[in-house]
C-alpha cells in the first residue's frame, strides 16, 4: 500500500461557518445598528431592575416574635424563671415583658 493509493472512509467536510447570517458580510446575521448589532450584547429585563432596588428582609422572623407578650406581676409566682414562666403558658419565641 502506497499513499496514492489511500483512500477516506468519510469525505472532506468543512467546518460549520457559526454566527454568520444571511449573505456572510454586512450584518453577519446580528439585523441593524444599535445595542443588539453590538459586541457584549446584554441589555437587562427592565423587571430585574425594579426588583434589584426592593430592600431584602433578611432571614427568617416568626409572626409570634414580633409581637411583646406583657404580663402583670400577679400572674407571676416570686423566683420564677422566665423559661418556666414559657413552660406553663406555653409561650414560644416572644419576649416577655413583666409590669
Amino acid at each position: 500500500m502506497q499513499i496514492h493509493n489511500l483512500k477516506r472512509t468519510h469525505k472532506n467536510k468543512k467546518d460549520r461557518l457559526v454566527g454568520r447570517g444571511g449573505k456572510h458580510a454586512k450584518t453577519s446575521g446580528r439585523g441593524g445598528k444599535g445595542q443588539t448589532a453590538r459586541a457584549g450584547n446584554k441589555r437587562r429585563p427592565e423587571l430585574r431592575d425594579i426588583i434589584k432596588k426592593l430592600p431584602k428582609n433578611r432571614g427568617y422572623q416568626f409572626k409570634s416574635k414580633k409581637k411583646a407578650l406583657v404580663l402583670t406581676s400577679d400572674k407571676i409566682t416570686k423566683g420564677e424563671k422566665f423559661s418556666e414562666i414559657r413552660k406553663r403558658l406555653g409561650v414560644k419565641g416572644r419576649k416577655i415583658i413583666i409590669k
